[in-house]
């Protein structure tokens, strides 16, 4: 079972570096938008790390209390995005704090699962 957990953690990860490679290519492209695998790096992430919440006969307790924390960064990042898109369609551009603010908040989120124990 933990080796199943440990592919998870590995799902999850990717959906992390999806989200937050394909910010950084943007931003390094200086293109302040939104981009579908954006979106799908979010989701990645987001079912994975559900299911690392779940309590799958391990001999240690999960930190719920982490766990709500990266969910609501996860939840404002989403919520980033999805006005960034409809900014996007509407007036051909993204507000460049939204922009900024995802890239800062996933590497927060990332920081969060690595150095909240």
């Amino acid at each position: 079972m933990e080796t199943v957990r440990h592919v998870v953690v590995f799902i999850h990860l990717i959906g992390f570096a999806t989200l937050f490679g394909a910010w950084a290519v943007e931003a390094y492209n200086r293109r302040i938008r939104v981009t579908p695998l954006m979106n799908i790096g979010l989701v990645i992430a987001a079912v994975a790390g559900l299911a690392l919440a779940a309590p799958w006969g391990l001999e240690y307790d999960l930190n719920y209390t982490k766990i709500g924390v990266k969910l609501v960064v996860l939840l404002i990042i989403g919520a980033f995005l999805g006005i960034g898109q409809s900014k996007q369609r509407k007036t051909g551009s993204m507000p460049s704090a939204l922009f900024w603010l995802v890239g800062v908040l996933t590497a927060l989120n990332a920081a969060i699962a690595v150095i909240w124990r």
